[in-house]
């Protein structure tokens, strides 16, 4: 019998099988499975001799202890908050994908980071399929980098991409963006399932072979992942997301996969007519002094990796004009929101179930830090009671479904982060351990119904 020239891989999981079928039988997900041609043994890809075992054994077994890592020294980005996104800067290989909504400034980000390289004597190439030499050499000029000694090519064809890159051998190669980039000897359409899967693994393999940094500009979905997630998140080394609001002054770059550093770092950034600039002390920028003494302004404190970052939890209750109240959150999850106001009503005694509530977190941050619960949980009651807390007060906290208050992790963090910016009180869990040497007043609550008669002592 003649063999199949076409197979089929789900496009979230990567299984391939030689048949189609409407549900994936790996991992159960319907109408995901996509045809591509078989590789044959001449086309099939692999990870060959790698350019960063100086001693010419990537293809022997070897122990752990004997591999020399002499070689894999970390390549700055010239950006303070984009190497603690990434874990101390570009590993030698890695294949970076940076997505983010349209707009948001990842080009602006990447073209200014290759720019400073370049300066500074690293050879990078910069692949643009979306724009002209004219319009990325215009924008160079608005990031006052047009000087810059960065190699241009606007190319999508990979072949040819490949063959510059190759040649001129970079040590950093952007491609803007993956979804534009084609291989001609595929079916599809650029952006298709099957011409991203192999583009990018062709990439890889390049990265890995060159000891080239590859880093791939990703569009995001309606639904907020990059296209083709489950495909390109297994094949790359790092993972970043560009997060804020494109209208906004500041921007947050979140990695969610680091194969060479932690995958809980953050950098900031403030987006300005020259460009993106790193922000050294995000805690004051999330933080408006004059607004903080009002009822429903409540500060709390967030881990992001080893940084502890100090931001603004707001709140407004209001009488309901529907049938049903409505619930909002902005920065924090639903369904979070909804077991606080639970929580409230049961141990409380706060009678908002009639109320509409509102809940943001300033700034466009967004929190999945549950040791925020018990700020939001204040900050409602205040300003459900039109009351504040005492000036200087931040508020560290989880919240248990029986009300009780729980303990959170590094606290002695957060604690001396918030004596650095000023902060005089702060309202802890009752189990929570610091050490002594912490100059603040703290207040120790069990329950959360001893928060709330805090917080209603202080209107009388």
């Amino acid at each position: 019998m003649a063999k199949n020239d076409t197979e089929f891989f789900c496009k979230e999981c990567g299984e391939v099988t030689s048949k189609w079928a409407g549900k994936c039988p790996h991992c159960g997900a319907w109408s995901s499975l996509v045809e591509r041609p078989v590789e044959s043994k001449a086309t099939r890809r692999g990870l060959g001799h790698n350019s960063l075992d100086t001693d010419g054994l990537s293809g022997v077994p070897r122990k752990l202890a004997d591999i020399e890592t002499t070689a894999a020294k970390r390549l700055s980005s010239a950006s303070p908050e984009f190497d603690r996104t990434l874990g101390g800067g570009f590993a030698p290989g890695s294949l970076v994908l940076i997505g983010g909504d349209p707009g948001i400034g990842k080009s602006t980000l990447v073209l200014q980071t290759l720019a400073t390289m370049a300066s500074a004597g690293v050879k990078a190439l910069y692949v643009s399929g979306e724009e002209s030499a004219v319009q990325v050499k215009l924008r160079s000029e608005r990031l006052s980098v047009s000087g810059s000694d960065l190699l241009l090519l606007c190319e999508t064809n990979l072949d040819k991409i490949l063959e510059k890159a190759k040649a001129i051998q970079p040590e950093v190669l952007v491609i803007d963006s993956i979804q534009t980039v084609y291989n001609a000897d595929l079916p599809g359409t650029p952006g298709s399932v099957s011409q991203l899967r192999e583009s990018t693994l062709s990439l890889m393999v390049f990265a890995k072979n060159s000891g080239c940094i590859t880093i791939l500009i990703g569009h995001v979905t309606k639904d907020g992942q990059i296209a083709g997630p489950r495909i390109l998140e297994h094949m790359v080394d790092t993972v970043a997301y560009f997060e804020g609001d494109r209208n906004g002054q500041y921007r947050i770059l979140r990695t969610i996969k680091n194969r060479f550093g932690a995958t809980d770092e953050i950098g900031v950034f403030e987006m300005t007519s020259g460009g993106l600039v790193s922000v050294s002390n995000p805690s004051k920028i999330f933080l408006d002094a004059t607004n903080m003494n009002s009822p429903g302004s409540v500060v709390s404190c967030t881990i992001e990796g080893s940084r502890a970052m100090l931001f603004e939890t707001q709140a407004l209750v209001n009488q309901t004009n529907y049938a049903v109240a409505q619930r909002v959150a902005a920065g924090i999850d639903q369904k979070r929101l909804t077991i606080i106001l639970a929580l409230l009503d049961k141990f409380g005694g706060v009678p908002i179930g009639n109320s509409d509530v509102f809940a943001s977190i300033a700034g466009g941050l967004k929190i999945a830090d549950t040791g925020t619960d018990l700020a939001i949980a204040l900050a409602i009651v205040c300003n459900h009671l039109g009351i504040s807390l005492p000036p200087h007060t931040i508020v560290i906290g989880e919240l248990g479904l029986s009300g009780e208050i729980r303990s959170v992790s590094q606290t002695d963090l957060r604690v001396k982060e918030a004596q650095r910016l000023g902060f005089e009180h702060i309202i802890l869990p009752a189990s929570a351990k610091i050490s002594k040497s912490a100059k603040i007043d703290i207040l120790r609550f069990k329950h959360l119904a001893e928060a709330v008669q805090f917080v209603q002592d202080q209107k009388n």
